[in-house]
C-alpha cells in the first residue's frame, strides 16, 4: 500500500478540469487508487465519485493505492497533480 497526502492549491478545488487529469492518470494502473476527503473515500478512477466530493481549494486529501503498481502510481499522481499546479 502506498498513500500521499496534497493540500488542494488551485482556486476552484478540484473541479471538472483537475479531476479529469486525476481519473486520467489514476486509469493507467491495476492499482485500486481512492481519494479521501473529509472522511469519505471515492475510487479515484470514477468521475463522478471525485466531483461528487466537492473538495474545495486549500483542503487536504489523501491518496491510497493498493496493488502491484500503488508506488508507482502515487509517483505519477503527485507529479501530474504538481504539473497542473494543482496542489501545494
Amino acid at each position: 500500500m502506498a498513500e500521499k497526502t496534497f493540500i488542494v492549491a488551485d482556486k476552484a478545488g478540484l473541479h471538472a478540469r483537475p479531476s479529469t487529469v486525476l481519473v486520467n492518470t489514476a486509469s493507467k494502473f491495476k492499482a485500486d487508487i481512492k481519494l479521501e476527503y473529509n472522511e469519505k473515500q471515492v475510487n479515484l478512477k470514477s468521475i463522478m465519485g471525485v466531483m461528487a466530493l466537492a473538495v474545495p481549494t486549500g483542503a487536504d486529501v489523501r491518496i491510497v493505492a493498493e496493488g502491484t503498481d500503488a508506488e508507482e502510481a502515487i509517483q505519477e499522481l503527485e507529479a501530474a497533480l504538481k504539473g497542473a499546479n494543482l496542489v501545494s
